[in-house]
């Protein structure tokens, strides 16, 4: 039973305040003393020039490692690295239960057998509309459109109010694999009474709203379509719904697909198994390669962040033992540049361009959509949920600042502009 005298609800990110990438939020309920917590997402980042010989960037944890008599559990909102990255790292420190969806535990049992001496993770799974508890805190599983299945946000219920964490989201009219956001739960609990809104910064620079997922697919489709000789698109490993919407475009054309790459492999081995991939034709082996001709195949590949060991940059290179690409085809970038990539990306695309390829970007067509809200969909998240106090999270200074403004204006009482390391009381 939680300690109520003298309790006190706060929030406390070592992670993903002040940087896009390595999310890791802490909650605690109770006096000072004797807290009860739990962690929401355990992400990475990753390095850029300013790192050289950096693999990975972890958050650091060293003060809820100094508290784990208080730690109740970890809940994770998705299978992005950049949420649960960083979880065969940091639980040997942690050594608590942790909850996630099936396609999450899915694919952190796969990384898992790839990695030497990784260790065993219990996994408690929950799914959308479930609610459970974890030490004082009652915990909604909300679901929400976003770029991979099964993304969640967490309606975190205490003596001291609810707080809603939205994770990564958007507003997806039409998403290639679902959920819509659930816009029904949302306005329930404002009408209830929401106390704080943790929420996604990291598209409150830009105006509108996102296209949808199924516009995309239809982007994709026309350049297939126009295409000439072969088209190889890299996205996302993780962004199943853009897979599924890559495969689609590609039937539609009339081409088979082949994947190239060791994490797009994983992830629609675990899509497969959960039925995400229901309904589209088998992709070809790599050996069948050099037996199609070059108009009727679609190559889905990694490398959309310059990886120089991933397939686009083995493909750029002539390095491949079975696959190559030859002047007049046709290289998509579905994907976005995430910060510091931009060097790496730029001498893949050199090196293509050289070798005769036709590079298309989202500036090109509409090939690529964020997964996360723009302003307008930021408004309708207040509209729903009105909250009494707001917090930015998931973004760099611009991004949290340009958030923090939004919801001041858009009439949310108290705006927290915290950073990694910060602790706000959020009660009383």
């Amino acid at each position: 039973m939680a300690n109520t005298e003298n309790a006190e609800l706060v929030f406390a990110p070592l992670g993903g305040v002040g940087e896009i990438g390595m999310n890791f939020a802490l909650y605690g309920y109770g006096p000072a003393d004797a807290r009860e917590w739990i962690v929401v997402d355990v992400g990475v980042t990753f390095p850029d020039s300013a790192h050289p010989g950096v693999d990975l960037i972890l958050p650091d944890t060293r003060f809820i490692e100094e508290n784990l008599d208080g730690l109740r559990g970890v809940v994770i909102t998705h299978a992005h690295e950049d949420h649960y990255g960083a979880l065969l790292d940091i639980w040997p420190k942690l050594k608590v239960p942790v909850w996630m969806t099936p396609f999450t535990a899915g694919l952190l049992e796969a990384k898992r057998q790839g990695e030497q001496n990784a260790p065993k993770i219990p996994a408690m799974i929950y799914r959308a509309g479930e609610t459970f508890t974890v030490g004082p805190f009652e915990i909604e599983a909300i679901p929400v459109a976003h770029s991979i299945p099964e993304p969640m946000s967490l309606a975190i219920s205490t003596p001291a109010g609810t707080v809603i964490h939205t994770g990564d989201w958007k507003i997806d009219p039409a998403p290639t694999i679902g959920p819509k956001t659930d816009e029904a739960r949302f306005r329930a609990y404002g009408d209830k009474g929401v106390l704080a809104l943790i929420c996604d910064s990291t598209n409150a620079l830009r105006e509108g709203e996102s296209p949808s997922e199924v516009a995309v697919g239809e982007g994709l489709k026309g350049v297939i379509e126009n295409a000439k000789g072969r088209v190889a698109v890299t996205t996302f490993s993780s962004n199943v719904g853009r897979i599924v919407s890559i495969a689609k475009a590609a039937r539609d054309a009339g081409r088979q697909c082949l994947v190239l790459g060791r994490s797009l492999k994983r992830v629609i081995d675990v899509a497969t198994e959960l039925g995400y991939m229901d309904g589209l034709p088998e992709f070809i082996a790599e050996e069948d390669y050099g037996y199609i001709p070059r108009e009727n195949l679609v190559v889905i590949c990694t490398g959309s962040q310059g990886e120089p060991l991933a397939a686009l940059a083995k493909l750029s290179r002539d390095e491949m033992k079975s696959v190559a690409l030859t002047a007049g085809d046709t290289v998509v970038f579905s994907s976005r540049t995430i910060p510091g990539n931009e060097k790496a990306i730029l001498e893949i695309k050199n090196r293509l361009i050289d070798l005769g390829m036709k590079i298309i970007e989202d500036g090109d067509a509409l090939v690529h959509v964020s997964g996360h809200p723009r302003r307008s969909e930021l408004r309708k998240m207040y509209e729903w949920v009105r909250p009494q106090i707001g917090v930015p999270v998931h973004g760099e200074a611009a991004h949290l600042v340009a958030q923090g403004s939004l919801m001041s204006m858009s009439g949310i009482g108290q705006v927290a502009q915290v950073r990694d390391g910060d602790m706000l009381r959020l009660w009383p």
